[in-house]
């Protein structure tokens, strides 16, 4: 589902689009599968914290994946 991606402290920080999750400019950064995010190489490097709604926010641990600015 496509939607935006808050860091823990409401900050918008990404963008879902279908499998792929997208910086604020535009540049593809990770590949979505259900909750799971994975690097471009095929890394498993975190999680959404919920999958359905088209807000996601993420916790503190996955706030390193998606610096501010």
């Amino acid at each position: 589902m496509d939607g935006k991606i808050f860091n823990s402290r409401g900050v918008h920080v990404a963008i879902v689009l279908g499998p792929a999750i997208f910086d604020l400019k535009g540049k593809k950064l990770y590949d979505l599968k259900g909750v799971n995010i994975y690097k471009l190489s095929g890394e498993l490097v975190g999680h959404l914290t919920d999958a359905q709604s088209t807000k996601r926010h993420l916790d503190k641990s996955t706030d390193r994946l998606f610096p501010e600015g």
